[in-house]
């Protein structure tokens, strides 16, 4: 593969963005190789997605980069392209690598039309300033319908017809059209390569052996080898040991010029010194100002993290150090329970990123853990007028001191079948959605937007969405802002222990009735012990319901055989005395599946 130095007008940046499983990484294995970057030999599905958990789910989770060498007409261009993730969680990932674009790929399957995260992705690349292709895929499936789909583009999106390019990605129809079009169509990078230094950081991952890869994209000047290079925010300095592009596995090269891609390593020690979004430049002649960076990815979930049977503290402390070296949008603190002892509490950017997390501990470092129901995040006010951010129901102050709670609120967007609209309607008016507006995509779908508080969506709400949908529904969310309401925590007494990991902040309407209907929850989830267990609830230290647990009865006068009743009596008194004494000692084990039961919002 011939890789002569490329003039920037034959540079082309570009991400590949879309809703999730409709065709991004399969897209990017095709244009890999019609470039020749990857030999048939060394093609496998989904070659950018190099986690295992990427492969098994058949999501992407990272954003990763290849750059291709492709000619056209006898002249030799340079591709640079991003893969993207879909997922509503990983929001943040395709912000960062729009940033480093100058054009994008918005990929629509042609079965199913326009989704939410098409949508959330379009609104996304706009702001980024990036020229959009539309690319309809899925055109070998038998319910394909490109037509509709790209009608449906243009009155949502507004991309027009022209811009709009059917292919399969699986077979490979039309992605010749496609890199024509990528070529003729997407603009060139400015050239600013008579400019001091200035390249932006989109990413990072550490290696245990070379430590921190920092991905770049080269904005002005260029990147050298042995260069003396320096973090604009931190203001530290590092020598340059190696440079590369990755076509797509790692290639050294000996400079970087505008406009380009790659990766720089540069002896950093920990991820904590790269700060996503920070500008490179030289040491000798830096540039004036940085490069616009991202806003810090908002974490949204919340949930404690405990040591389970077969693990101690150190060894899940080193496992989420190990996780957050190559996760910045992952966080994590030392908390400590009374029921529970040392632990974590971990933010996350949602529910699907925590999972991950939570299979990743499991997998990679072979640890167990105890996890507790995640929760989102509150703003409180408190009487004497400061605002402060709270990430669990256990850090609420006295609510003597609290003037008022806010929840977070987000825009929320669902695309569903007409005949599924009245089902959804009552799904969001149960969870106190507010309806903003509905729009007809076609006769046959529509779009929804509401205000929606996070704590009610983001747990089982999708899941009930495809089920009332039969399927077909989807959905994307935004933050816009803390908004006060009438919300109580609820408090767990476990053997007249609190429990705050059980804690939940939930509106004052339905607060008496959730507390009742969990506490039976969670008498039929913690097992019998061989004493007593009261279970209570209580709602600003008033105690509203009860439920008991059972002790196990152990016939202790079994051994006897007939003899004098009194000798039976005085082997019961002992065993009351002791079943006495070990409540008052006793330790209850509470299972994974009584934290998980608070969550569910079921009426059984």
């Amino acid at each position: 593969m011939k890789t002569d130095p490329v003039p920037i007008k034959n540079i082309r940046n570009f991400s590949i963005v879309a809703h999730i499983d409709h065709g991004k990484s399969t897209l990017a294995d095709r244009l890999m190789e019609r470039t020749g970057a990857i030999t048939e030999r060394q093609m496998k599905e989904q070659l950018l997605d190099d986690m295992d958990l990427e492969r098994e789910r058949g999501i992407t989770i990272k954003a990763s980069s290849v750059t291709m060498y492709y000619t056209h007409q006898g002249t030799q261009y340079m591709l640079n392209l991003i893969d993207t993730p879909g997922h509503v969680d990983f929001h943040y990932e395709v912000s960062r690598s729009l940033a480093a674009c100058e054009g994008a790929l918005l990929v629509v399957d042609a079965s199913q039309g326009v989704e939410a995260q098409t949508v959330a992705n379009t609104y996304l690349a706009v702001e980024s300033g990036c020229e959009i292709l539309g690319v309809i895929n899925k055109i070998d499936l038998p319910a394909a319908q490109p037509d509709r789909v790209i009608e449906e583009t243009e009155h949502i999106i507004g991309i027009t017809a022209e811009e709009c390019f059917p292919i399969s990605a699986k077979t490979g129809q039309g992605v010749n059209e496609l890199l024509e079009a990528i070529i003729t169509k997407l603009p060139a990078p400015e050239d600013k390569s008579d400019k001091p230094t200035a390249a932006l950081i989109y990413d990072s991952h550490a290696d245990e052996y070379r430590g921190v890869i920092v991905y770049v994209r080269v904005f002005e000047g260029k990147l050298t080898k042995r260069q003396k290079i320096s973090f604009m925010s931190s203001g530290k300095t590092y020598l340059i040991t190696e440079l590369g592009k990755f076509t797509p596995y790692a290639t050294p090269v000996e400079e970087i010029g505008t406009g380009e891609v790659g990766y720089v390593i540069a002896n950093i020690k920990k991820l904590a010194d790269v700060t996503i979004g920070d500008t490179i430049t030289d040491f000798t002649d830096p540039t004036d100002k940085p490069l616009p960076g991202y806003q810090p990815p908002m974490q949204m979930v919340f949930s404690d993290f405990y040591p389970g049977g077969t693990t101690d503290y150190p060894k899940l402390r080193a496992a989420f150090e190990k996780l957050a070296l190559n996760d910045s949008s992952f966080s994590f603190t030392p908390q400590n329970s009374p029921a529970l002892g040392f632990g974590f509490r971990c933010g996350f950017l949602g529910l699907l990123h925590m999972e991950i997390v939570q299979e990743r501990l499991e997998r990679e470092n072979d640890v167990d853990v105890l996890q507790t129901a995640p929760t989102v995040s509150y703003e409180i006010v408190t009487t004497d007028g400061k605002a402060k951010r709270i990430d669990s129901p256990s850090e609420l102050p006295d609510m003597q001191k609290i003037d008022e709670i806010r929840e977070p609120i987000v825009k929320l967007e669902i695309i569903t079948t007409a005949e599924s609209i009245g089902g959804v309607m009552k799904l969001a008016d149960d969870r106190r959605c507010k309806l903003i507006k509905t729009e007809y995509l076609s006769p046959t779908r529509v779009m929804m937007e509401y205000k929606a508080p996070l704590a009610e969506i983001v747990y089982d709400f999708y899941d009930q969405l495809k089920g009332i949908s039969h399927g077909y529904a989807t959905m994307d969310y935004e933050f816009l802002s803390f908004e006060k309401d009438k919300l109580v925590k609820i408090d767990f007494l476990v053997n007249g222990t609190p429990v705050d990991a059980l804690s939940l902040i939930v509106h004052r309407s339905k607060a008496e009735q959730r507390g009742r209907r969990l506490l039976i929850k969670l008498r039929r989830a913690i097992p019998r012990h061989q004493f007593e267990i009261p279970l209570q609830v209580c709602i600003g230290g008033k105690i509203i319901a009860r439920e008991t647990i059972k002790s196990y009865r152990k016939d202790v006068t079994a051994k006897l055989y007939g003899g004098d009743v009194t000798r039976k009596m005085k082997l019961l008194k002992k065993q009351k005395e002791g079943k006495k004494r070990m409540k008052s000692i006793g330790m209850v084990n509470i299972p994974q599946e009584a934290f998980m039961s608070i969550l569910d919002t079921s009426e059984d």
